[in-house]
């Protein structure tokens, strides 16, 4: 299964995202600057981005389909919450983006939780919240692919709908992949069953075996009646010309992140000050009980110091060093990598230059061997 490769774009209206050095001055959260980085995205190698959301960030959806009216390869992967959309709709909205893209969009579906408030959506508990999501990727793949549908479930209900335009058909690809994260219990059996692309954030390899092994087993224990689940990295990739250099600058960015820290008064987590702590996250945060640097160039630091999410493990090193970190998570059997560094403008051409043709080489001496 050839790879897939895309960067992240932060999709805020503030600059400053995870140290980006973008700035108003520079057209900061224009279309202008969003569509210089898509384009960018482009020139040097990826298939596309991540656009991520919540509340009080730019609209996810309206950003990604105004960037793919000024692109012509980049694949928008759109990040979106059941509650947010409804299922018709959203599916009618996606379909439509994805005809008149020529078939490039991607849908991330997001459970966690945000501020519902403030957009009058009401949930319920994990398990219900979980329930939801469910509904929603299933109605929304029938919408897609299914004439007149007509369902009635607990969360969501249509009767003889019809979605039109239809998404765009390339070989097997009959609608958008939709991605989905989660490694609480009631997440990954909504994967299993429900989703294209199970997306794992930056977890040392025998974490992320343990998860593959475990999704693969709910996929036959749930009867899944889709196409086996693949599998996707999300995480921060530090690349300089030489291992030394990146483990300086790497070390450099934490003691940057650790002095911003004290002087906000706090040597607390970000995700602790919260009160909520996605079992994914934390999984990321207690990595670095076991040391700075697992596998051979996982660096856990930057999760002691305000790194959330992606930004919580990096992989630090060479383009030679990150390739041969990466080829190991393709082994255990990840095919899709959504990879990022700031500042995202010129790191987009850093890692993509210098880390994807190594690569793509070894995927085509795999092929040709």
């Amino acid at each position: 299964m050839s790879s897939q490769f895309l960067w992240y774009l932060p999709n805020t209206v503030e600059p400053g995202h995870r140290g980006d050095t973008g700035s108003v001055d520079d057209g900061y959260g224009t279309l202008d600057y969003q569509v210089d980085l898509a384009r960018r995205v482009e020139d040097h190698g990826w298939s596309g981005a991540l656009l991520g959301t919540s509340w009080g960030r730019p609209d996810t959806f309206t950003v990604a389909a105004s960037i793919a009216a000024r692109t012509t390869t980049f694949n928008p992967l759109i990040a979106i919450r059941p509650g947010y959309w409804r299922p018709a709709h959203f599916a009618s909205a996606a379909a439509t983006l994805d005809q008149l893209s020529g078939g490039r969009v991607r849908v991330n579906i997001v459970s966690g939780q945000d501020n519902l408030h403030q957009y009058g959506d009401v949930e319920g508990d994990q398990a219900e919240r979980y329930a939801r999501t469910k509904e929603f990727m299933r109605l929304v793949r029938r919408l897609w692919t299914e004439e007149e549908v007509t369902f009635e479930g607990e969360h969501f209900s249509v009767r003889e709908s019809t979605v039109s335009p239809r998404p765009v058909v390339h070989g097997d690809r009959i609608h958008p992949r939709l991605y989905f994260g989660g490694a609480s219990e009631p997440a990954e059996r909504v994967s299993a069953t429900e989703s294209d692309v199970q997306l794992f954030w930056g977890e040392p390899l025998d974490g992320v075996a343990e998860r593959i092994a475990r999704l693969k087993g709910l996929e036959q224990s749930l009867e899944r009646d889709l196409p086996p689940l693949e599998f996707g990295l999300r995480i921060t990739t530090l690349v300089r010309d030489t291992t030394d250099e990146a483990w300086r600058d790497a070390e450099a960015k934490v003691a940057q992140m650790a002095e911003q820290q004290a002087s906000d008064g706090t040597f607390q987590k970000r995700f602790q000050r919260s009160g909520f702590k996605a079992t994914g996250q934390q999984r990321l945060l207690d990595l670095a009980e076991r040391g700075d640097v697992l596998d051979t160039c996982l660096y856990t630091a930057p999760g002691r110091y305000g790194g959330g999410g992606a930004g919580t493990t990096w992989l630090v090193g060479s383009a030679a060093d990150v390739a041969a970190a990466l080829r190991e998570y393709q082994e255990l059997g990840v095919s899709h990598f959504v990879l990022s560094d700031t500042p995202y403008r010129t790191e987009i051409a850093r890692v993509g230059d210098n880390l994807l043709p190594l690569l793509r080489e070894d995927e085509l001496v795999a092929r040709t061997a």
